[in-house]
């Protein structure tokens, strides 16, 4: 019997010692198509972990997560523990992926999980499954680019418009876009669409849909050839109907996570003729007006007259150069003041453009500032147009008489003779004075004593700092407490950095709260319940309101990650744990 004894306590002594702390990634399925989704679990079964920080899912979305579980077990006399935490992930590419570790934090040591392969294939047919809510979200709402012309010419514009349209059957609760369309190629403006409105709409034959319009934009393609539209990318929460209805009778439905895009478009761009093309064609393509103008034409010496160079119209009024005008040398001419008046509207870009210039004559006479063309491509008529303006003559009527109508005899008279003298160029120096430097001995300066001792002066300040330091890290418990709050104080700060992004937030903000809890009451707040919480502050001698404070916002954190959340809100849930954590700093 005591030999029995014995064996027991040596067994559960060797099953204790090769317990070791164990982290697993495990997935769904290691092989999915693009249109696919997996779950990936992070476990670890040692209670006192800590500090869960993910992997970086490059070539993944999280579409769900994380979702944090634990489950606890006493079997036979044997414990078991697992800390899980979950998210859901969609591929953004093909190819063979690599999810590489996540840690956590244990007695001190980092603890890293075993890494993921993923093989992503192109999108695979989904079984159509009429209870599927995935399957019932793909047929009920599609992204959809609308483009005015698909084989533009080079410097003609068009505009693409996004639409969202939405089947009847289904709600969107919420929506964010994830991605934008990059326009390579194309000069492009976005046309503001004001408020957001839904309208009736026909998707494919189907009338029973409604649709709103996500974006606008004018592009004018750059260059000739085949140029791409990117897709726009958005996620959704989205209401699916579960086929029952409630007490009174109203239909229930469940909330999803769905992401889509929109289709790749290929714009074909036609290259400008060659044919007739003017040699003063700067590229302006449209339908436009010219005109040339003066404010006035008499004017006396030194007074100023405007010229105005204008075009107007409809096309790339901010792609070209207004021509130029040539005036005659004896009127001073000042860089011109470049105006612009231009609107962007689903047509294209319309108003005008123009260049002021400043004249200011100083002869008297009459002068002709000669006309100015300007050619454009008419997209309408398929052939190039040349407009030209009509001369501008400027009288000045008072002032100095033209150089050239001044009598050469006069001018010669008037001319006198440079007399040389021996002191004409006395300003040259011809020698030089050289002065002797002082130096000073710097083997007996004060800064060389000073630099000489310093060694010996740093040797104790050195010996008192090493011991301070080492008493420092020998001070286990209080470096755990001390480390704690600087992570509380960090994760508050990346909460405050990570407003509008509603799962970053709330996930550092959490993290935040326990940090402070046990850097105040060294506990491990992940282990304990919000109960034991409670009952722990109020053995603190917390006031009882305050408690209530801090446990809903905890709770907070737990479903808010779930629901939608306006940047205001999270806003004022930072300032509320703001608030609460100064108030039990207090206390405790």
């Amino acid at each position: 019997m005591k030999h029995g004894y014995i064996l027991g306590i040596l067994l559960l002594s060797v099953q204790l010692l090769f317990a070791q702390i164990e982290f697993r990634t495990a997935v769904s399925k290691s092989k999915l198509g693009l249109n696919q989704r997996l779950k990936i679990e992070f476990s670890v079964n040692k209670q006192g972990s800590d500090n869960f920080a993910p992997p970086n899912f490059t070539n993944f979305k999280i579409v769900g997560g994380p979702s944090q579980s634990v489950n606890q077990s006493w079997i036979n006399g044997k414990v078991t523990y697992a800390l899980s935490y979950v998210y859901i992930l969609q591929p953004k590419n093909v190819g063979t992926f690599t999810i590489p570790a996540a840690t956590v934090e244990y007695k001190g040591e980092v603890i890293a999980s075993n890494t993921v392969e993923i093989l992503v294939t192109n999108s695979v047919k989904l079984a159509e499954d009429p209870n599927d809510p995935l399957y019932l979200a793909q047929e009920g709402i599609h992204l959809v680019t609308e483009i005015s012309n698909t084989k533009p010419f080079v410097g003609e514009g068009i505009y693409v418009v996004y639409k969202l349209f939405v089947s009847e059957d289904i709600s969107v609760n919420d929506w964010r876009t994830t991605e934008n369309p990059q326009y390579n190629g194309f000069w492009n403006q976005d046309i503001n669409i004001g408020a957001i409105k839904a309208r009736k709409g026909t998707y494919n034959g189907d009338n029973s849909y409604r649709y709103i319009v996500l974006k606008r934009a004018i592009l004018i393609p750059q260059k000739s050839g085949e140029l791409s539209i990117d897709p726009i990318k958005v996620d959704f929460i989205v209401g699916i109907p579960t086929g029952r209805g409630d007490f009174f009778g109203n239909p229930i439905t469940r909330n999803i996570n769905y992401a889509t895009a929109s289709p790749k478009r290929t714009i074909h761009v036609q290259n400008l003729p060659i044919e007739g093309k003017p040699l003063d064609f700067t590229g302006a393509v449209g339908d436009f007006s010219f005109e040339v103008t003066a404010n006035r034409n008499v004017l006396k010496a030194n007074e100023t007259a405007s010229i105005k160079v204008e075009v107007k119209g409809t096309g790339n009024l901010k792609l070209f150069e207004i021509p130029k005008i040539i005036a005659p040398s004896e009127l001073e001419i000042y860089t011109p003041e470049h105006k612009e008046n231009v609107t962007t509207a689903l047509g294209g870009l319309r108003g005008r453009i123009s260049d002021t210039y400043t004249v200011v004559p100083e002869y008297k006479g009459k002068y002709k500032i000669p006309a100015v063309s300007f050619s454009y491509f008419n997209v309408k008529e398929k052939k190039y147009a040349t407009l030209k303006s009509t001369p501008i003559f400027i009288e000045v009527t008072e002032g100095k008489p033209l150089p050239s109508s001044v009598d050469t005899s006069v001018l010669a008279s008037n001319k006198m003779q440079v007399a040389l003298n021996g002191n004409d160029f006395k300003y040259i120096a011809t020698s030089s004075v050289f002065e002797p430097v002082a130096s000073k001995d710097f083997f007996k300066s004060t800064l060389f004593y000073l630099l000489l001792f310093l060694p010996f002066l740093a040797i104790p300040i050195g010996i008192f700092l090493g011991k301070k330091r080492a008493d420092r890290v020998a001070d286990v418990f209080g470096n755990k407490i001390r480390k704690a709050d600087r992570l509380a104080r960090k994760y508050l700060s990346k909460a405050k950095k990570e407003l509008g992004n509603k799962e970053a937030f709330y996930i550092a903000l959490e993290k935040a709260l326990h940090n402070f809890l046990k850097a105040k009451l060294q506990i491990e707040t992940s282990e304990i319940s919000k109960d034991r919480i409670t009952e722990i502050l109020q053995e603190k001698q917390v006031e009882e309101e305050v408690v209530k404070e801090f446990i809903a916002v905890l709770n907070d954190c737990d479903f808010a990650r779930y629901s939608p959340a306006t940047e205001v809100e999270m806003q004022h849930e930072f300032d509320r744990a703001k608030q609460i954590l100064v108030k039990l700093d207090k206390k405790i």
